[in-house]
């Protein structure tokens, strides 16, 4: 076995790296991270050493960093150590203390390599060259990589949760997935090379170490081979999930229309696919999760002017007449803003709307500032540019008027009517922004509440 031969094969291979790139080797101490400093420093490459010490072993956490440490002064590299508070960020951030590392550990590596991304640019020498590549190096292996599908396969995961570990993703390299952990041994036997046991690798009550000490040796029993087949599943899973991909972006394109900051898709084309998986892979980009994929099958049938919004609440999917409009609730980049019934004031493209229900019983004359009756108008409504096609009955008229003859009427130039905005309550529009409200809406004495909308351009 030539482990450094096939290392430098793997990594020009898959171009995870080449020779000028400055990199960071995250290093525990383990056998894998010390055999990845071994693998570079044979293969040319140059390296610095970045080390997390999550204080939570004791002295065993202490002497892991001074082992890095002497490690640097081995290889004769720069090494950074941060200490973190891992027990306190977890209970603070009500996560597992794994998930706790992970964050803190992912959230330096990306200031590391900002920040060395920033001293390159204010580097005179570099104005004139191509810039420097850095990446950041994991020494994450082959059994890893099984640990992470099979976690994933029993927690419920896609297609893509059964492709492993990427070996880019970003700043992120991890050039030795394809080696298992007896070939790593193996090479740091051969170079005599010394590291540090993590006696918290031996305990199953962590969920990844009862997959490696516990299950993975219990499958073995019957299936010996199981390892390099799941490496087989994992290559043969990305191959499959090219073709995925390639298919839903095929009908993205023939579903999706994008307006500005917003996608509109046509509902019944996309239900009659019958498929959540392809309803997911669209919603999942705006921050929609899989839980809500139910939700969008039943605003399917929903009245227009239903909505549900995401998680982060950065996204809404409206429900309007045929379609579904994925749009920013940062309403100045929406052209259909939903209007709740709770809502005082909604910034837009025209200026700022303020929105005021009131026992006073006074008609507005101006056309910035209208009186609805209150008992006619249902919310949500719905705030959005004027189509080919739209009617109302504007105010003094029981006949029916399409919205673009009225504009006519009114002398605008082409770029004003592209400006004109309608308020629309249960596919009803109630007001032609800043022009002519509809005549349904109208107070009369029989009103008891208003709602008055006011709009400062």
């Amino acid at each position: 076995m030539n482990l450094i031969d096939d290392f430098k094969k793997n990594v020009k291979h898959n171009n995870l790296f080449l020779p000028k790139d400055q990199l960071f080797i995250a290093v525990s101490g383990g056998v894998d991270s010390v055999v990845l400093c071994e693998l570079c420093k044979q293969a040319g490459y140059d390296f610095s050493i970045v080390h997390c010490n999550f204080k939570l072993r004791g002295e065993e956490s202490e002497r892991d960093e001074q082992f890095v440490k002497k490690l640097g002064l081995k290889y004769g590299v720069e090494v950074a150590v941060k200490t973190f508070e891992t027990e306190h960020y977890a209970t603070e951030n009500k996560i597992s203390i794994q998930e706790a590392a992970r964050n803190l550990r992912y959230e330096w590596f990306g200031e590391l390599v900002n920040s060395q991304l920033s001293i390159v640019k204010l580097r005179p020498e570099q104005i004139h060259h191509s810039p420097l590549t850095i990446h950041l190096l994991t020494a994450h292996h082959a059994d890893d990589n099984n640990e992470t599908l099979l976690m994933n396969f029993f927690r419920g995961t896609g297609l893509h949760g059964l492709t492993g570990i990427p070996a880019a993703n970003n700043y992120i390299r991890r050039p030795l997935l394809n080696f298992s952990k007896e070939e790593l041994l193996a090479f740091a036997k051969e170079n005599n090379l010394s590291f540090v046991e993590d006696s918290s690798n031996q305990s199953s009550k962590y969920t990844r170490n009862y997959f490696r000490n516990e299950l993975i040796p219990a499958i073995t029993k019957v299936f010996p081979q199981v390892k390099e087949n799941l490496q087989d599943n994992i290559n043969r899973f990305k191959e499959i999930e090219k073709l995925y991909q390639f298919s839903v972006e095929e009908l993205k394109k023939k579903l999706c229309r994008y307006k500005g900051k917003e996608i509109h898709i046509p509902v019944n084309q996309l239900m009659n696919f019958n498929n959540t998986a392809l309803i997911y892979e669209i919603i999942a980009e705006y921050g929609f999760n899989e839980k809500q994929v139910d939700e969008l099958v039943k605003l399917a049938g929903s009245d227009s002017g239903k909505f549900i919004q995401s998680p982060d609440s950065t996204y809404r999917i409206i429900k309007h007449r045929h379609w579904f409009i994925i749009s920013p609730t940062q309403t100045v980049e929406a052209g259909n803003i939903i209007i709740e019934e709770k809502d005082k004031v909604i910034d837009f493209a025209l200026g700022k709307l303020f929105i005021e229900k009131s026992s006073n019983i006074k008609q507005e004359s101006s056309d910035s500032t209208i009186s609805l009756d209150a008992k006619e108008i249902e919310f949500p409504l719905l705030l959005r540019k004027w189509k080919t096609g739209d009617y109302f009955y504007p105010l003094g008229m029981q006949k029916k008027k399409k919205i673009n003859r009225f504009l006519i009427d009114q002398k605008l130039s082409l770029s004003a009517k592209e400006n004109v905005w309608v308020i629309e309550s249960n596919q009803r529009i109630v007001w032609v922004v800043n022009y002519r409200i509809d005549d349904r809406f109208k107070l009369t004495a029989s009103t008891t509440d208003v709602i008055r909308l006011t709009l400062h351009q």
